[in-house]
């Protein structure tokens, strides 16, 4: 797992064919919008987060955000003891981000 500031973790995805961007917040979170592209998995769901990590495919590497980047640096802590091998978490989370927004 690697902390990235937002504008690395942008800068590394844009340049990364083989990116998944997640999105680890809750549904009320999400209505404040989302960075495009982002698939949503809430980690409050507890097994049921770790079931959905599991269908996932661990070649791709994933960027992974949520409010303020503790849940999301848990989350890729917790991808990487799946088997996970390039988990990034944004540091600052989604109160900081500063690019487009759906």
């Amino acid at each position: 797992m690697a902390d990235l500031s937002q504008q690395d973790w942008e800068a590394q995805l844009e340049k990364d064919p083989n990116a998944v961007i997640l999105d680890v917040r809750t549904e009320e979170e999400i209505e404040e919008g989302i960075i495009p592209n982002s698939i949503n998995i809430d980690i409050y769901k507890g097994q049921e987060f770790v079931a959905e990590l599991e269908k996932l495919d661990k070649t791709k590497n994933y960027y992974v955000y949520c409010r303020s980047g503790n849940r999301s640096g848990q989350a890729c802590a917790l991808m990487n003891s799946l088997g996970f091998d390039k988990a990034y978490n944004l540091q600052g989370g989604f109160m900081n981000w500063e690019g487009e927004t759906e």
